[in-house]
């Protein structure tokens, strides 16, 4: 079975997303039956190409590496993004993907939110990492994914490849998710763990933005912005909430959250960026906060790039999910689980089998 992908955003993520797809090719082709080919790739200022004979995403992936532009590597060049998205709609492929990795736009989730409107209404199915289009337009793009017959999936949104919303998608059914809280941001769990070690604020945001885990503006990570986006995300799949980040009170943490940190510490506790979220009779109540913890508090062990999701249920009472370690790596690999989800779902389609009876 061939997959043709578009990939709108190349960024750090995309890359390796296109190195792991070569890493894992025979993998892929001997456990799901599937070859995947990279036929588009758009940037936001840099070109971009497609080419419906494949591309060399790994090369292409070297090229913006070493500072060059797609606008000059002598392939067939598209106008834009969404010129990528309609010839990839035309292709012939029986799976054809849209891979989203564009920068969040905390205002309105634009222009992903686009992207993966845009791939819908052709036909093809979307796996993204931004998270806007949870976050802002989760219901809308879902409906409209189930009228098309595609998959949207976005798995990579939170916790890179720890598989939240598969977990409880895939076997959680019947269980009511009333509540959650988490550490959901790297970034600021990396700082107020180095904090507590003494080092400074800013050593510590250098280096998550050397190691491409800050976001491109890392205002967001230390604002609670991205935190407020992954709340919104988390409580609009799995409670329904029909919020936008805007609506999460949110708090983030600065230079003079040292203070709080050691000061926390001298006392045998421990300062953490804390999302949550809670069923209330009038609605789904959201927070991202500082939050001082007992040392007992599972959240308060996180430390590093550390993350972990409560889950508070009605049947099962606490789940809890933890990745203990972050990486560019584990994102790609996000985008890699969905898109073999979505082979597997159309492996019964191609096949003739009964609609339903996924493997």
């Amino acid at each position: 079975m061939r997959a043709d992908l578009a990939l709108i955003g190349f960024g750090n993520v995309a890359r390796r997303f296109a190195r792991l797809l070569e890493e894992r090719c025979d993998w892929l082709s001997l456990d799901y039956d599937v070859d995947c080919r990279v036929v588009g790739i758009s940037t936001g200022a840099h070109g971009a190409v497609f080419d419906g004979t494949g591309l060399d995403a790994v090369a292409l992936a070297g090229t913006r590496e070493s500072g060059g532009s797609l606008r000059d590597v002598g392939l067939p060049q598209a106008a834009d993004s969404f010129e990528v998205i309609r010839r990839l709609a035309q292709s012939d492929a029986p799976v054809k993907v849209l891979i989203e990795t564009t920068t969040l736009d905390i205002s309105a989730g634009q222009p992903a939110i686009d992207h993966v409107r845009a791939a819908l209404q052709a036909g093809c199915h979307t796996v993204t990492a931004n998270k806007g289009p949870a976050a802002f337009a989760y219901e809308e793009l879902s409906a409209l994914a189930a009228d098309r017959g595609c998959s949207f999936l976005f798995e990579g949104a939170v916790m890179d490849g720890v598989p939240i919303f598969n977990l409880v998608r895939e076997t959680l059914p019947a269980v009511q998710i009333t509540g959650f809280r988490g550490i959901i941001n790297s970034t600021t769990n990396h700082i107020l763990s180095a904090l507590e070690d003494g080092e400074s604020f800013d050593v510590a945001l250098e280096r998550m933005q050397a190691l491409g885990i800050a976001e491109a503006d890392p205002s967001l990570d230390v604002d609670g912005w991205d935190a407020a986006a992954k709340t919104a995300a988390l409580a609009n799949v799995l409670m329904r909430a029909r919020m936008t980040p805007q609506a999460v009170d949110r708090e983030g943490i600065g230079a003079g959250t040292a203070r709080l940190a050691m000061a926390a510490k001298a006392r045998g506790r421990r300062v953490r960026l804390v999302a949550s979220a809670r069923t209330t009779p009038d609605g789904v109540v959201t927070s991202v906060r500082p939050v001082e913890l007992p040392d007992t508090d599972l959240l308060a062990g996180m430390r590093g790039m550390a993350n972990t999701l409560v889950l508070q249920t009605d049947l099962l009472g606490e789940i809890a999910i933890c990745q203990l370690s972050g990486s560019l790596t584990q994102t790609a690999y996000a985008l890699l689980s969905d898109l073999i989800t979505i082979c597997r779902r159309q492996r019964p389609v191609l096949h003739g089998a009964a609609p339903g009876r996924t493997p």
